[in-house]
């Protein structure tokens, strides 16, 4: 398995003017249930989990024709999620709309958080420690 790099200032740039990743910004939770009704509800979820050396041509392409494609992206983005397609984008791509990401999208500090802790330490306390 490759080690995945920084992404480079000029990916980051061009991240930042991505229809996209602007379509996510402007719907960060506008839509709560997108999950319900995404085009990869009718498909078999390993089409969005390609290996390493497969492309994932066919996953960004069903991606592309799906309306809640700003949503799934922003939440990929808001958990950080780095494996898979999500929201048109692949890894790589994503790594690079991070950094925008996160210089674009402050922490509300009123926000009250229904969902309880962030998905990775919800996971982190079911792993044992000792």
């Amino acid at each position: 398995m490759t080690r995945a790099r920084m992404p480079r200032p000029h990916e980051v740039a061009a991240a930042r003017r991505d229809p996209r990743l602007l379509r996510a910004l402007r719907e960060r939770r506008q839509d709560e249930a997108w999950r319900t009704r995404g085009t990869c509800q009718s498909v078999d979820p390993e089409t969005f989990f390609p290996a390493p050396n497969e492309p994932a041509d066919a996953a960004v392409a069903l991606c592309r024709s799906c309306d809640v494609q700003g949503s799934c992206l922003a939440w990929a983005l808001e958990v950080g999620d780095c494996h898979g397609v999500w929201g048109g984008t692949t890894p790589r791509e994503r790594r690079a709309m991070l950094v925008a990401w996160r210089g674009e999208v402050q922490p509300d500090p009123d926000a009250v958080d229904e969902a309880g802790p962030p998905v990775r330490d919800r996971l982190l306390t079911l792993v044992p420690s000792g």
